[in-house]
């Protein structure tokens, strides 16, 4: 990871995608500075999207209420955009029969994580989640690192996938990521192909569930929080701030906007 200095901003960047827990929120709250950066970002004619664990109902308000394009909730599935004339409007990637078909699987998995791993508890955001189920793990409560592995082993011998954030382990049935929720959102909005143009996007992110993007984004940054995982990272991003979490992306936002001035 070298320095976000190092970074040669392209001109023809269009856009940003971003994780939302401590990449843009500092102690659960976005800080004025990050809140700020999304608005110069959009105020600059970029594209701003940012993609998280967190569930549609907690994402909700957000989606209404920041300087933003869409946001797509719960790890690629569930995305939300807001205007003025239409309101808060909700899409997903997988239809209602399916949804809730795996809905009721995943309670049986939650159920069984909670009974079976001590300490293991759902995340306290559970009640708005659609499309996936969270174990907390830093947010309200703390797991060592054999229970999160514990976890994350259950749900995959439930044939689901996991992933696991700076807060929460984050487990679905379905192909969906925070990578093809990418890909969706921007074809839903802009009519567009993603990989066609990657090199024109840049991600943002803390933990080791945003690999995915760090891996497939050319043009990736980690905000200095990231340190935490760098053992646990199989692909870090090539860029790191000097600012921890809504700091640290307040730094990248000017350093992207730097070249338009």
């Amino acid at each position: 990871m070298q320095p976000l200095s190092h970074w040669q901003v392209p001109q023809h960047i269009v856009g940003v995608f971003t994780d939302i827990d401590d990449t843009l929120t500092t102690e659960g709250a976005i800080s004025p500075d990050a809140l700020q950066a999304l608005a110069d970002l959009k105020s600059a004619g970029l594209a701003v999207v940012p993609i998280t664990g967190r569930p549609v109902g907690w994402s909700e308000p957000f989606a209404q209420s920041w300087p933003v394009d869409a946001i797509v909730a719960e790890n690629g599935a569930v995305g939300l955009t807001n205007n003025r004339a239409q309101g808060l409007h909700k899409r997903y990637q997988q239809n209602a029969e399916t949804r809730i078909s795996n809905f009721t699987r995943m309670q049986t998995v939650l159920a069984e994580i909670e009974r079976s791993i001590p300490g293991a508890r759902r995340s306290q955001d559970s009640a708005g989640r659609e499309t996936d189920i969270a174990i907390d793990h830093s947010e309200f409560t703390h797991l060592p690192q054999s229970a999160i592995d514990e976890v994350v082993r259950l749900m995959h011998n439930a044939g689901m996938t996991a992933t696991v954030s700076s807060i929460h382990i984050n487990g679905w049935f379905g192909e969906h990521s925070k990578l093809t929720g990418a890909r969706w959102i921007v074809r839903e909005l802009w009519g567009r192909d993603l990989d066609a143009e990657l090199e024109r996007w840049v991600y943002v992110g803390d933990s080791t569930n945003d690999q995915v993007m760090f891996e497939h984004f050319p043009h990736s940054v980690g905000v200095a929080n990231i340190r935490r995982f760098a053992d646990q990272l199989t692909h870090p991003p090539s860029y790191i701030t000097q600012g921890e979490r809504g700091a640290g992306f307040a730094q990248l936002a000017k350093h992207v906007l730097r070249p338009r001035a």
